[in-house]
Order: structure tokens, then C-alpha cells, then sequence
């Protein structure tokens, strides 16, 4: 089976593009599961539930997120109804929504989706290591396709996840960053691995934000309101094929769609 896995979808551009090339990008690749990560994708900061039904119907069949995720206030509510809407599975258990998605594709194949988030650089949370552990031991024998989604800052943390779980997990991808690294590979253990998917969103920024307001912060120490840019859309993710058999990775490619190929 193939999945395809996006990058962080950022404000009205992000979506944009991502609803208008979805449909083609599921036909073109064969994909029979999509997973997006939205932490960023109302306005750069945080998804309301119009946003999340709309990417849901767009094709999207769970959506991942990470720090962000509660910073609008109808998300909390949205994020406990929702159950393919994941927040990361180390926040603290009585945290709104939940961090594991399990389920079958349209075909019947089981998927499990996994959300964590880094500590490095980061807020405060429980270990991503043990609680991948145990989440993992809980899905064992529910599905042998497990797909992780890894929001964190650090490329070390990012890659001693992906070592960490190598054989035991169908995916390691890393999301937060919003630049889109070159480091796509099956490990030896069979886990297909890249360090950052990437943007969703407008690349004519500084990682989806308007350009001028990031460089008064820089060049001033002015407090600036930071509003999501507008130009050049693009899709970033990547393309996986896996033995749903053994839950192995086969073969993983990154993507890039610009906003004129959609």
C-alpha cells in the first residue's frame, strides 16, 4: 500500500492548495492514506472545526498536529470530538483529544497514526520515547502499519526517534521546522525516515510567516503581530510504500507541489 504523509499546513494558502491537489495527488501516487499534519493551518496557529471538516473532506483521513494545536479556543472542544484529529500522546493524560488514531483503510488494511512531540527546544512534556513504547505495545497486533508523526525542533531528537523505533514502526516523519529536509531513507530495520516534511503554505516567508514582520522582530526587538505570508504555495510531504503485510517500508519519496501544478 502507499500512504502519502503532508507537511504542516500553514493559514488560507496552505489550505488552499491543499484541497485543490489532493484529490489528484491521492490518483496520481495510488494512495490509499493520507495524513496531515494542521497544527498551523487557521490562520498559522491552532484549526478550528470548520477548517478540520473542511480538510476532511477534502481526503484527508487523520490529521496531526503538535504544539499548537490548542491555540484557538474552539479547537479544544473540536480536537475531543474529532477522533482522526490527534494532539501529541505525551501531553498529560487528561489533556483534550487523544494521540493515537487506529483503523482500517478503505480497503480494509489497518493503519495506526501516532503523534508525539519533541523536548528539545521545546514545552514541556512527557517522555516521547516511553510513550512511544507504550503506545506501540498497545497497538501490537491491531495493525502492523504504524505511521509516527514526530513534531519536533531538534534534528538529533528528530533522528534518534526515528533509530529509536526503526523495525518496530512502518514510518518515522518529522514535522515543526517548515523546511523540508533531504534526508528521506529506509533504515536497516525497515522504517521508512525523514527528518522534516516540510511547509504546507506559502514559501515566499520565513517558514510560512510574512517576511517583513519576521525581520522587524530581527533587525528591531520590536514586538510584531506575525501574520501568515501569502505567495508561492506549495505541498510538502512524502510518498511511502509499505508492505502491509509485515508493515515494512518499501520505498519512500519526498514531494513538492507548486501552486501552478495544481
Amino acid at each position: 500500500m502507499k500512504v502519502v504523509i503532508i507537511g504542516d499546513v500553514v493559514g488560507k494558502p496552505g489550505r488552499d492548495i491543499l484541497c485543490q491537489s489532493l484529490g489528484r495527488l491521492r490518483e496520481e501516487h495510488e494512495a490509499e492514506f493520507i495524513v496531515v499534519n494542521v497544527e498551523n493551518a487557521a490562520a498559522g496557529a491552532g484549526i478550528t472545526s470548520q477548517i478540520g471538516e473542511e480538510i476532511l473532506a477534502a481526503g484527508v483521513d487523520v490529521m496531526t498536529s503538535g504544539n499548537h494545536i490548542y491555540d484557538k479556543r474552539e479547537g479544544v472542544a473540536y480536537i475531543e470530538q474529532e477522533k482522526r484529529l490527534l494532539r501529541p500522546a505525551n501531553y498529560a493524560p487528561d489533556s483534550p483529544g487523544r494521540g493515537l488514531w487506529i483503523g482500517p483503510t478503505a480497503s480494509g488494511t489497518p493503519v495506526a497514526v501516532i503523534n508525539i512531540q519533541g523536548r528539545v527546544f521545546m514545552p514541556p512534556t512527557d517522555c516521547p520515547f516511553r510513550t512511544a513504547d507504550k503506545i506501540i505495545s498497545e497497538v501490537k497486533g491491531r495493525a502492523s502499519v504504524i505511521i509516527v508523526d514526530h513534531h519536533a525542533e531538534a534534528t538529533s531528537e528528530k533522528q534518534a526517534m526515528g533509530r529509536y523505533l526503526d523495525g518496530r514502526v512502518s514510518v518515522v516523519v518529522g514535522t515543526h521546522t517548515h523546511v523540508q529536509t533531504a534526508d528521506e531513507q529506509i533504515l536497516a530495520g525497515g522504517t521508512a525516515y525523514i527528518t522534516d516534511l516540510g511547509m504546507t503554505g506559502p514559501h515566499d516567508s520565513i517558514i510560512g510567516v510574512d517576511t517583513e514582520r519576521v525581520l522587524t522582530r530581527f533587525l528591531r526587538s520590536v514586538p510584531t503581530r506575525l501574520e501568515p505570508a501569502t505567495g508561492d504555495a506549495r505541498i510538502n510531504g512524502v510518498v511511502v510504500e509499505i508492505d502491509e503485510k509485515n508493515g515494512r517500508a518499501i520505498r519512500i519519496e519526498r514531494i513538492q507541489i507548486k501552486e501552478s501544478a495544481g
